[in-house]
């Protein structure tokens, strides 16, 4: 009985030693269960706006840039110009019409995505707001009587009488152009009735001003006319919370360079600022 014991636990100890020194192979993955463990790349549509939908904030009160309609319609230069490009890069444009003076708190916390509303590009906003590119000039404009052809630009109004708003950059512009006669009114309306009654030969106003009266004036409509381009520079853009929604700025930048190459930025501003 010790004998056949003895002999049991030799074979018992033999196999002990054969599982220690037998190594222990581990299952490699396949190309399968690799690719199921590893976390997907993004697709192309996930980088993608078509769907989405961004909000703007538009202080509807400055035309052309912005105003409402007989319609109830929010209507101008800025509707038109984020509508073609929200088309051109696939995303959807909402426009939610806000007072003013509450602007920027909204933006600031969270009502909106972005403001469209004739917002002058300063140092000092760019200090707490991310900004698009330009999108327009809303510098010092000509604006002369629809009959006029000698004046064809700022390059044109030395020797001729202009008037402006005193106190203003108009003014300010007019009076460094050597040769130019400056006549200032309290109101830019005042110097509007002067145009018109040929008591002066031109007006220089902000271009969306200029623009206002030569356009949806019920006094002036058709009266006036734009010459030339801005001769100041005073620039628009949209803006957003600093350092959020940079991938709303993208796709306006990039749109923006895509309307402009293709056309449709010029009749765009050919529409709202130079009515023809």
């Amino acid at each position: 009985m010790k004998a056949r014991l003895a002999a049991i636990a030799a074979v018992v100890a033999f196999a002990i030693v054969l599982a220690a020194c037998t190594p222990v192979v581990t299952p490699q993955p396949t190309q399968e269960s690799q690719a199921a463990t590893q976390a997907p790349e993004a697709s192309p549509e996930a980088t993608s706006a078509s769907g989405k939908v961004y909000v703007f904030a538009s202080d509807a009160t400055f035309p052309p840039m912005e105003m409402v309609d007989e319609n109830k319609q929010i209507v101008g230069f800025d509707v038109d110009l984020i509508n073609a490009i929200a088309e051109a890069m696939g995303f959807t444009a909402e426009i939610k019409n806000t007072a003013w003076d509450g602007i920027f708190a909204g933006l600031e916390s969270g009502d909106y995505d972005a403001i469209i509303s004739s917002v002058s590009i300063t140092d000092e906003r760019k200090q707490k707001y991310d900004f698009s590119d330009p999108y327009i000039n809303a510098g010092q404009a000509v604006v002369v009587r629809a009959d006029e052809t000698s004046i064809n630009s700022d390059a044109d109004l030395p020797g001729k009488v202009a008037g402006a708003q005193i106190g203003t950059t108009g003014a300010l512009a007019l009076g460094e152009i050597e040769g130019v006669v400056l006549k200032e009114y309290d109101t830019i309306d005042l110097a509007f009735q002067d145009l018109q009654l040929g008591t002066i030969d031109a007006v220089v106003v902000d271009t969306p001003v200029a623009a206002q009266y030569v356009l949806t004036s019920e006094t002036f409509k058709g009266k006036f006319k734009i010459v030339g381009q801005p001769f100041t520079d005073e620039y628009y853009g949209i803006l957003v919370k600093k350092g959020e929604n940079t991938e709303l700025l993208q796709l306006f930048n990039e749109g923006l360079a895509k309307i402009k190459a293709d056309g449709t930025y010029d009749a765009i501003y050919t529409k709202w600022i130079l009515g023809e």
